[in-house]
């Protein structure tokens, strides 16, 4: 099952332009790399919900945080620190 799981945008690291861009997002400290495309809007600091290695909404802190702790009482996070692909 693939799940969106979120995260904190830490970093913007390359950007074509206003639309194509890359950043750092941190999940509970675990740092990937995700395209910011589908979120233009998205700023340093918000939190967007990652689905297959693209950030795909933005979401508020409170509803981030919920999901995420949901996320790992269900043990769904278990593979994230070594499966590239989880997001």
């Amino acid at each position: 099952m693939c799940l969106a799981i979120p995260g904190k945008l830490i970093e913007i690291t390359d950007q074509l332009d206003e639309i194509f861009r890359v950043g750092k997002v941190s999940f509970d400290g675990v740092i990937k790399q995700v395209s910011l495309t589908l979120v233009p809007e998205a700023k340093i600091g918000d939190y967007v919900m990652v689905h297959v290695g693209a950030a795909i909404s933005i979401i508020d802190e409170e509803e981030a945080v919920k999901t995420f702790d949901l996320l790992k009482q269900l043990g769904e996070l278990h593979e994230l620190e070594t499966d590239e692909d989880l997001l």
